[in-house]
């Protein structure tokens, strides 16, 4: 059989819709280009689902394997930076009202919800997290200022964290979202203080345990609906985005209830650009069910007559810095994790970490800790950024 020249297969490409071609002329991606950011498009049914579905339909085209970019990332990040899911028409306006209509209507975050995220994505197994993440099985964004390497960056963001709520030996600390236990680990062994972690995940609950045993660590499988007691301090990492608006009161109120007077409260969060009424379509479809970013007044509204704001850090940009370095662990430990998972799991693992890479990197993506406090408190809070380790 001769073989197919690059020309021949570019020729038989199909080619694109006119609308298509002119939402992505003032990014710089062309369809079927040579560029590593411009995107291969296989099947002409493609086109009829963006069109049709919006970026739902473009991620499952592409875990089907009907379309491909080299540079992934970069794609995302042009489109982004243009806002081309806003400039989107037809009937994929209808299928973005569906979905802010859904979010509007429902509580997608109501306690029988809760653990569903879970069961679809903290329980899909550990071996994925393992091979991807830095040996604290941070899952969330590192702090790279003064750091080369994920587990540098990872160890600096836990003891910032630590430094910003003024850890002193003997306190209580409640971690809401404690994932693998990596920051509750640092916690109690480097500071010395009392940790009660609760996560809706049966897998990282098993894991934290082992981790924790031997500190005064508690970690419990429970809603932040359910908790009661009083704490020194409380922690929230990469939860928020699990709350949803119609639940931000109720979460700060449970804070709010939980923190003593004189406490500290330190919230680490995904933030939008804008508020948005949804989600994207395929980020809940496929990996995160029934979440949404907070926009800053959406948090700054929520916390208002419950908490003051002692300090906001935005360090966004190393969030794109972050999602690459797991990218590229996942990838290399590829080889022995593809006898358990599937093409298509690759493909959308990639097509995950890379669209969320690329919402960083054109700053619809930021990335927020908050340090609040309650009114009632009399002590004095200075805002602090970590310096270079001596």
């Amino acid at each position: 059989m001769p073989k197919t020249t690059t020309n021949q297969y570019i020729a038989q490409q199909p080619a694109p819709p006119e609308t298509l071609t002119r939402l992505l002329a003032e990014t710089g991606v062309t369809i079927n280009g040579n560029a590593p950011w411009d995107i291969q498009v296989y099947e002409e049914s493609v086109y009829r689902d963006v069109l049709t579905k919006g970026t739902l339909g473009l991620g499952q085209a592409f875990i089907e394997g009907r379309w491909d970019c080299k540079r992934l990332d970069e794609f995302f990040h042009r489109v982004m930076r243009a806002d081309i899911d806003e400039k989107m028409g037809g009937m994929a306006k209808l299928t973005l009202l569906g979905e802010v209509i859904r979010h509007t209507l429902f509580n997608l975050q109501a306690p029988h919800r809760a653990y569903q995220v879970a069961q679809q994505h903290y329980d899909i197994g550990n071996d994925v997290f393992e091979a991807m993440l830095d040996s604290s099985m941070s899952y969330s964004c590192a702090y790279w200022q003064h750091a080369n390497t994920l587990e540098e960056a990872q160890f600096n963001k836990l003891d910032m964290i630590c430094q910003k709520l003024d850890l002193q030996p003997g306190d209580r600390v409640l971690e809401i979202g404690c994932g693998w236990g990596g920051l509750a680990r640092h916690m109690a062994k480097h500071y010395g203080v009392q940790v009660v972690g609760i996560t809706v995940s049966v897998e990282q609950q098993t894991v934290a345990k082992e981790r924790c045993a031997g500190l005064p660590v508690d970690i419990q499988l429970k809603d932040y609906r359910e908790l009661h007691g009083q704490f020194d301090k409380i922690v929230s990492v990469g939860m928020f985005e699990h709350v949803g608006q119609k639940n931000y009161a109720m979460y700060f109120e449970t804070a709010h209830r939980l923190l003593k007077d004189n406490g500290l409260f330190l919230l680490h969060t995904i933030g939008n650009h804008r508020t948005a009424l949804h989600t994207d379509a395929w980020i809940d479809r496929y990996i995160f069910p029934n979440g949404k970013v907070p926009s800053a007044s959406e948090i700054s509204q929520a916390i208002e007559q419950k908490f003051l704001i002692e300090d906001w850090h935005n360090f966004g940009p190393d969030y794109d810095r972050t999602l690459m370095a797991w990218w590229d662990k996942f990838n290399r430990a590829w080889p022995e994790l593809q006898f358990k998972y599937d093409e298509s799991f690759y493909r959308m693992w990639k097509y995950y970490l890379m669209c969320c890479a690329g919402y960083f990197r054109a700053r619809q993506g930021q990335l927020w800790q908050l340090v609040l406090s309650k009114r009632q408190s009399n002590r004095m809070y200075r805002s602090m950024r970590p310096a270079p380790a001596s």
